[in-house]
């Protein structure tokens, strides 16, 4: 749920049908949309996980709303031993199938867990690298997923979370304009105790895509910290 990846504005950007309460567009939506085509994304990984983690020294990594794997596939093949957590079951079959694609090893690194994101917890200091990618919802049921996602972070691990800005709402959802759907860098940030957190990325880069055969350009929210002690 609200993962997408890299390629066309589609692959980026869910479409008007995406958006809206967890009961709207909980598993059954989610596991119809996936059985719908062949593939929903483009099958690579979110750029910005590119960019914010390939430096990282590898080691527990899970990716909350898994879709159809690109980037818990990117990790393993990277050296994580990583999780996959996605309240679709059939995003989750194929996911595995890219993963055994990918060869015995990576598949083996991951671990596809059916979970409803929006109540999923793993408990505290579990993961050394915690990645969420455009997670869209209503902000009663986001906020108290982002506090459980800063939780989930180890000592000295990571937090990576990415969304469409606020700013660019009209071009990113087509339709669903509403703000609340929507977070800033300062509302993840006032999560993080100073004391315990170093933010080490807060930006709202920009990336041109194509739609319909023409570019487009649009915005991301993207903020990486780590936690210190």
């Amino acid at each position: 749920m609200g993962h997408t990846d890299h390629g066309t504005l589609d692959d980026h950007t869910p479409d008007d049908r995406t958006h809206g309460t967890p009961e709207e567009f909980g598993e059954e939506f989610w596991d119809e949309r996936y059985a719908s085509t062949r593939s929903v994304w483009s099958g690579n990984p979110n750029p910005h996980l590119v960019t914010e983690t390939a430096h990282l020294t590898p080691g527990r990594a899970v990716d909350v709303g898994a879709g159809e794997g690109a980037d818990a596939i990117w990790l393993a093949q990277r050296g994580w031993t990583v999780t996959g957590v996605d309240h679709s079951r059939v995003g989750l079959d194929k996911a595995a199938a890219h993963a055994a694609q990918a060869g015995p090893d990576v598949a083996a690194r991951i671990r596809w867990e059916h979970a409803d994101v929006t109540t999923w917890d793993p408990g505290p200091d579990a993961f050394d690298l915690v990645t969420a990618h455009f997670m869209h919802l209503p902000s009663v049921v986001r906020d108290p997923l982002f506090e459980r996602l800063v939780r989930t972070v180890a000592p000295g691990g990571t937090l990576l979370v990415v969304g469409h800005a606020l700013a660019d709402r009209k071009t990113a959802l087509r339709g669903h304009f509403d703000p609340d759907f929507f977070w800033t860098g300062a509302q993840v940030r006032a999560l993080l105790d100073p004391e315990r957190w170093v933010v080490e990325t807060d930006s709202e880069p920009g990336r041109t895509v194509v739609h319909d055969g023409e570019e487009m350009h649009v915005g991301d929210t993207v903020v990486r910290a780590r936690r210190v002690r």
